[in-house]
């Protein structure tokens, strides 16, 4: 796309460009630039995204489905040693 002959460009009025070419930016007021809706601090997003972790944690805690889970037994692989053994370690401790 090129760009627009001189001549298709709109007109601006004499009086309006007698205007800006008169005007005089030392004239202008200085202002003080206040930010009224300030981004959030690195802090606060962190918290947010925690407290948004510790939300989703807990609503799967609580919305979970017991019915899925299995059966299982417990098997206890946890053997006692036998009288002869206990009588081995004392005699070769002592």
């Amino acid at each position: 796309m090129s760009s627009p002959a001189k001549e298709d460009l709109p007109k601006v009025p004499t009086d309006f460009k007698n205007e800006l070419e008169k005007f005089d930016a030392g004239k202008m007021k200085h202002t003080e630039t206040k930010e009224k809706n300030p981004l959030p601090s690195k802090e606060v997003l962190t918290q947010e995204k925690i407290y948004d972790r510790k939300q989703q944690v807990l609503q799967s805690v609580t919305g979970f489905d017991r019915s899925k889970l299995k059966k299982t037994k417990t098997v206890e692989k946890n053997f006692l040693p036998t009288k002869e053994v206990i009588d081995q370690e004392k005699s070769g401790a002592a």
